[in-house]
């Protein structure tokens, strides 16, 4: 297992090495200047000269990448800011500010939002996909698969301000959403945060509920499991031992790739709710061509979903020990 995890995080640096060279590339190489942008509208060219000295952007893209490298080993020095300690991501082109400090400000929003809303799609996605699957033809599989095809196609910026209106301002169910860091009053975190949760979770619940419904028809259709109910096991034990273990592999796969996603930035959902996380910090970031905090951004989503798929990946070669082999 040791060996099988030291492979994959070895891997996991080189293709991070790989995406935060592309990205910084794709970003730096646009033509939209943004020493210009920062210069303003009267910009003679030793003006722009020295904006540029002062952003860190006047040598050429490859070395430019290494000075972003290495500040985020070992820090970097700049000319308008001094010295940015590591790990550095440079300074924000708009606040002139450190964007990893930015970013460890806006994480913990996310952090919530994500985890929680998680919680609730796996527990009602899966339970409701087992529920399918054992009454598979019958009404409440129906019922269920009818449930999540709808709750599929809707979007969250029409859910979020439907439900925002009715359960919040019209009938005072819950409370407005906002974040309240759980260590300063772990009720308000909950109630701040509750209706974002439900919100993000209806999408991810109805995928789950259909994923987990495939999975298991299939596995309780394999000849490993009418082995194990021709040796006259019960029910329960054929379900969970056999058909259940079976299934979850793609279903933890899944579920790696979309935390992944939810931790990089949930941004429809946080600016529906008009939670300061890091979706809407990257939008900010776009609209205001602000390159290191997007960049930043992009590598805590990269980061996040590699990482949790070597967390899938130990977890599947538990399930499987097949896996470990590979």
């Amino acid at each position: 297992m040791l060996r099988f995890l030291l492979r994959r995080t070895l891997g996991a640096a080189v293709i991070l090495l790989i995406i935060s060279a592309l990205v910084f590339y794709l970003f730096y190489a646009a033509p939209r200047d943004p020493a210009r942008v920062a210069c303003g509208k009267v910009c003679t060219p030793e003006t722009l000269a020295l904006v540029r000295h002062n952003l860190g952007i006047a040598d050429p893209i490859p070395v430019q990448y290494w000075h972003w490298l290495q500040g985020i080993f070992v820090g970097r020095d700049y000319a308008s800011y001094g010295h940015c300690p590591a790990p550095c991501l440079g300074y924000s082109f708009i606040n002139r500010e450190p964007v990893f400090g930015t970013i460890i400000d806006r994480f913990p929003t996310t952090l919530s939002l994500s985890v929680g809303s998680a919680f609730v799609f796996v527990i009602f996605g899966v339970g409701a996909g087992m529920l399918a699957a054992v009454k598979q033809g019958k009404p409440l599989d129906k019922v269920a698969s009818s449930a999540s095809l709808i709750a599929s196609s809707m979007q969250i910026y029409i859910v979020g301000v439907l439900a925002m209106y009715f359960l919040t301002d019209q009938w005072h169910l819950l409370d407005r959403p906002s974040y309240t860091p759980l260590t300063d009053n772990p009720g308000a975190w909950f109630s701040g945060l509750l209706l974002p949760w439900l919100v993000l979770s209806v999408i991810f619940t109805a995928n789950y509920t259909r994923m987990s419904r495939s999975q298991l028809v299939e596995s309780l259709s394999e000849d490993y499991v009418r082995t194990a109910r021709a040796k006259g096991l019960s029910r329960r034990t054929v379900f969970f031992r056999f058909a259940w273990r079976g299934a979850m592999g793609p279903i933890v796969t899944i579920f790696g790739l979309d935390l992944g996603v939810l931790l990089g930035g949930a941004i429809i959902t946080e600016k529906v709710f008009s939670l300061q996380g890091i979706g809407t910090l990257s939008v900010k970031a776009v609209s205001t061509n602000d390159l290191p905090t997007l960049l930043g951004v992009m590598m805590v989503a990269a980061v996040a979903i590699v990482l949790l798929n070597i967390v899938v990946d130990a977890v599947y070669a538990l399930i499987d020990p097949r896996v470990r082999l590979a």
